[in-house]
Formats: C-alpha cells, sequence, structure tokens
C-alpha cells in the first residue's frame, strides 16, 4: 500500500487520507462485517489511528458492539471504518481506497463465521476467529 493512499465513500461526500504504511490486510468474515457492509466478505486495511486523517466529511458513528464503532457515509451509505475502543488502529475497507489493488489481503480472520459457499484463499494465512487468538 502506498504510504499516502487516500479514499472515500461512493458520493464523494466523505475524503480521507492514510499516511504511513498498514498494520495488517485481511478479510474478514465475521457475521457483524457481513450484515454491516450487506457483503460475504469484507477486506480491511488495519492502520495506527494517528495514520488515518478525514480530509472532508464527517461520517456517521454507529456502534455495533459495545466497544466497537463502526463509520459510513450519512449521505450514500458507504461503509467506512471499524474501530475498537481499545486499540491503537483503525481498520478501514479496502474497497474505499482510490487504489484497492495495492491493498491486497495477506490473512482471513473469523472463518469460524464464513459462509459455507465461501472458499478458503490458499495464498493467505488462515485464522478461524481473529489473527490474535
Amino acid at each position: 500500500m502506498p504510504t499516502d493512499a487516500r479514499g472515500g465513500c461512493l458520493c464523494g461526500e466523505i475524503r480521507y487520507q492514510i499516511r504511513g504504511e498498514p498494520l495488517g490486510l485481511e478479510l474478514c468474515h465475521c457475521r457483524t462485517c457481513r450484515l454491516a457492509s450487506g457483503a460475504p466478505v469484507v477486506a480491511w486495511a488495519v492502520v495506527r489511528r494517528e495514520d488515518f486523517v478525514l480530509e472532508r466529511g464527517e461520517p456517521v458513528a454507529f456502534r455495533s458492539s459495545p466497544d466497537v464503532e463502526r463509520t459510513f457515509c450519512g449521505r450514500c451509505g458507504t461503509s467506512l471504518t471499524y474501530r475498537r475502543d481499545s486499540a491503537q488502529s483503525i481498520d478501514i475497507q479496502t474497497a474505499t481506497l482510490d487504489a484497492p489493488d495495492a491493498c491486497a489481503p495477506t490473512r482471513e480472520i473469523w472463518l469460524e463465521h464464513k459462509l459455507a459457499w465461501m472458499a478458503n484463499d490458499p495464498r493467505l494465512r488462515q485464522y478461524p476467529r481473529d489473527c490474535q487468538d
């Protein structure tokens, strides 16, 4: 991933910049990511909180769990971020980057929640839950 990546939502209301290298690039199969995105799996670029800078707009925040905040564009609905209160990082939905091809995932997480018709990618490190487990 470029050290000065940019991205935003579908309508352009929200624009952001990522400064620095990602801490991780992952595909998440957990049920809450699937429900929040409406997709069978979600790709995330995990970065330090201080490396994520909003350049335009203010996303709407939603508490999907007691210790998790997700954000999205209030105008077009694009899902943008996932942040655990206790973490020093923030996850950015890879597909919202201007150049998402530069952020290929290196691991798959929450495989125990994976839909049965989704195939694992044998090139990626595999984790039954979070990569910390």
